[in-house]
């Protein structure tokens, strides 16, 4: 069936351009995720959408098709982090495993789920199978204290296609965002959303407020789950339908980080993590004070680092 009708209310530019209800979003990503338009109407939905943008409704409906069509994990009985990991760095070291494993570290389960949306860039599946972490083949729940890494095409074969189409035509589209607001979780669990401009940061926390999901939002590094290492950002959670500042963010440049490794390959990256989790290097006040926030909404304490075991991982 055509989406033709869809793509003549979105395809008619930034101003013309008109939003999707709710129950139309979900019924157009529904036809794209099933395969059920040509590649021509893929290419045409992809490119409007990027010149348009998202409204609340339109990720609302979006999210509906995704969930469907998105494997889950059981439920655990506790509270599992949710850290989607799609942009990777390429100025500063990826953290976002840093950030998981100082969560396991605490008991915490974790969830990272991604994909290399952006080719040149570290991402997190590269550092965690330097650390030893091998993604996950099928859907694979963490235990207590353990962090697991599950791509992309594991949770919706569909979706990663979808990301995959940045490839072809250079440029994002609904997938990218989704992406970030997904949760696989069929229990309780604090997702950690991540943007990079303002203009995100509202709609996010629309659809999430409107979805009614427990989230963590914030100004992540480089489009990660995770506190730049130069400046404390604002970081709000969403609960309960409303959204509530938790950090004040830093205004200002940003300020000097450690010497870091000359060239910011996996290993090195891992090598970084390594370090800090030792000990042998500092953890960055930014990240710290996330990590905090993150356990008072689990209600864990922090550990002392120096004297908790190392965390268990998911094979």
């Amino acid at each position: 069936m055509s989406i033709a009708a869809y793509l003549k209310e979105i395809g008619r530019g930034h101003k013309g351009a008109r939003a999707l209800s709710r129950e139309q979003a979900h019924d157009l990503l529904s036809r794209v995720l099933d395969g059920r338009v040509s590649d021509v109407e893929l290419g045409a939905f992809a490119i409007a959408m990027r010149i348009k943008g998202e409204t609340r409704d339109e990720m609302l409906g979006f999210l509906d098709a995704v969930q469907a069509r998105l494997a889950r994990l059981p439920d655990l009985g506790v509270t599992t982090v949710v850290l989607p990991s799609h942009n990777g760095a390429r100025r500063l070291p990826l953290a976002t495993p840093l950030l998981a494993l100082l969560l396991a570290r605490a008991g915490v389960p974790v969830v990272v789920h991604g994909s290399q949306t952006v080719d040149g860039r570290v991402c997190s599946a590269q550092v965690f199978e330097a650390l030893g972490i091998t993604p996950a083949r099928a859907m694979q729940a963490p235990g207590p204290g353990q962090c697991v890494y599950i791509p992309t095409h594991v949770l919706c074969p569909a979706l990663q296609r979808l990301l995959d189409l940045r490839r072809a035509l250079g440029v994002r589209n609904p997938a990218h965002s989704l992406v970030k607001l997904i949760n696989p979780c069929a229990g309780r669990a604090l997702l950690v959303v991540s943007y990079t401009h303002p203009d995100y940061a509202t709609v996010y926390a629309d659809t999430l407020m409107a979805a009614g999901a427990h989230a963590m939002l914030l100004r992540g590094s480089e489009g990660e789950p995770v506190a730049d290492p130069r400046r404390v950002p604002q970081i709000d959670i969403i609960e309960h339908g409303t959204r509530r500042v938790v950090q004040v963010g830093e205004e200002g440049p940003v300020v000097a980080v450690p010497p870091l490794p000359l060239k910011l390959t996996p290993e090195a990256n891992a090598d970084l993590i390594r370090a800090i989790l030792d000990g042998q290097r500092p953890l960055p006040h930014p990240l710290s004070l996330q990590v905090e926030h993150i356990l008072q909404q689990l209600h864990v304490r922090a550990p002392a680092a120096a004297t908790h075991p190392q965390p268990r991982y998911g094979s």
